[in-house]
């Protein structure tokens, strides 16, 4: 009788053990993705103030703000084939790499000019980067916690969305625009050294070989044309919250990302484990119609108070979405296509990026900034329609996953 005993709690260990999404792949992933955030969101709150002081108009700031994504979709013709066919290890510590070249060359541009070079650069390694540590951090995760697991790996990007922005803001007070990108360049760095430590699992590997069907996957379209969506409204809260507060002498903007960041502690990992239960058809409408909603607050915004409830209503908004749409995208395809499923959901968001700031920058200049944000609510409710319109597929999509692990559980 107590062997038996004995013998189910260690049956009871190894399924927790089994079960945990803290194995030494994710963690490193994790920490390594953090710090690379961290060091991106300096920078990119920072560029469009850096730009402003050298004297750009608001469309510049706005080509300025995006022109990452303008090169991270050209090098997305390798990045998905290649994540699928070389060792991800090696490609993310040079992808890591270059992005920290890039800041430490915003900390010597005295020009424009310069600082668009190094804008492109950066966005060599962003083609990379978040494709990689997605298919990692997907790969090591066991499939009854995948939701979970995405969700709170998002967390920390979408923490250090949050708290980045006003680091870099309160450093480069302290110290100048200069050494701060020097700092982010710093922090980003690290994240190579974790990396190190990682000993990627055996998986099958594809040929190196350049094709639609390596760099895009059609499986996961729908999840890509919403991140489009959702991530062309949300970035033009880096590129432009600070440089509105300003008009509206709003002191201390940068407590919005510190809130934003409180708030994201809770929003991706309640819903990962609400769209693990319920599905993310049922998820993601009213978290949508929210993130619509913090805009709204924004462009009301007089007083602080007013940008900090938005903070909050923006982190169960987009928090929420993003992770549970991006949790959808890995589940479209088979484990060994990950990659380009990966690839695919970053396209969508690359080019929201690469729209969403020039687009509202020309709004802004025609008809002020309180339009601006009320407009960027729109592509929140075009993806909001295509949930409820497709959400039978979103439906079968899940279920295809579920019985599909349950499939090769089976033939263990």
């Amino acid at each position: 009788m107590r062997k038996m005993v004995v013998m189910m709690l260690a049956e009871q260990q190894d399924k927790e053990k089994k079960e945990s999404i803290w194995n030494r792949v994710y963690t490193c992933v994790f920490l390594a993705n953090a710090m690379l955030f961290l060091g991106m969101q300096m920078v990119n709150t920072l560029i469009s103030l850096y730009a402003e002081y050298l004297g750009a108009a608001a469309t510049l700031i706005g080509i300025v703000s995006s022109l990452f994504a303008l090169t991270a979709l050209i090098f997305k013709v390798i990045s998905g084939p290649a994540i699928d066919a070389f060792n991800r290890k090696y490609i993310l510590m040079g992808a890591i790499a270059v992005i920290a070249v890039s800041f430490f060359g915003f900390a010597i541009s005295i020009t424009m000019p310069m600082v668009i070079g190094f804008r492109l650069l950066q966005g060599v390694g962003q083609a990379f980067t978040a494709t990689c540590c997605l298919a990692l951090a997907a790969d090591s995760l066991p499939p009854e916690r995948f939701g979970v697991g995405i969700g709170t790996f998002t967390l920390a990007q979408a923490a250090c969305q949050a708290i980045g922005p006003s680091i870099g803001l309160e450093l480069s007070k302290i110290l100048g625009y200069q050494i701060t990108f020097a700092i982010a360049g710093v922090c980003t760095m690290c994240g190579v050294f974790v990396i190190m430590l990682i000993k990627t699992p055996y998986r099958e590997k594809q040929k190196f070989q350049i094709s639609i069907k390596n760099i895009f996957s059609k499986e996961a379209m729908l999840p890509a044309i919403l991140l489009l969506f959702l991530q062309m409204a949300f970035i033009n809260i880096n590129s432009f919250l600070v440089i509105f507060a300003n008009q509206r002498d709003v002191a201390g903007i940068g407590l919005f990302y510190t809130v934003y960041a409180v708030s994201m502690l809770f929003a991706p990992r309640t819903v990962g484990k609400l769209a693990d239960h319920y599905g993310a058809a049922k998820v993601l409408p009213p978290a949508m119609l929210m993130f619509a909603f913090a805009f709204w607050l924004i462009s009301e915004s007089s007083a602080l108070w007013m940008f900090l409830i938005a903070a909050v209503v923006a982190a169960f908004g987009y928090g929420a979405s993003q992770p549970a749409v991006q949790t959808l995208c890995m589940k479209c395809v088979p484990k060994e296509r990950r990659g380009s499923a990966s690839s695919t959901s970053y396209i969508g968001q690359d080019l929201g990026n690469l729209i969403g700031p020039v687009l509202a920058g020309s709004i802004a200049e025609q008809v002020g900034y309180v339009m601006m944000w009320r407009a960027m609510m729109l592509p929140i409710i075009a993806a909001f329609v295509c949930v409820i319109w497709f959400r039978g597929r979103i439906n079968k999509i899940e279920t295809a996953f579920i019985e599909s692990n349950k499939k090769a559980a089976d033939g263990k």
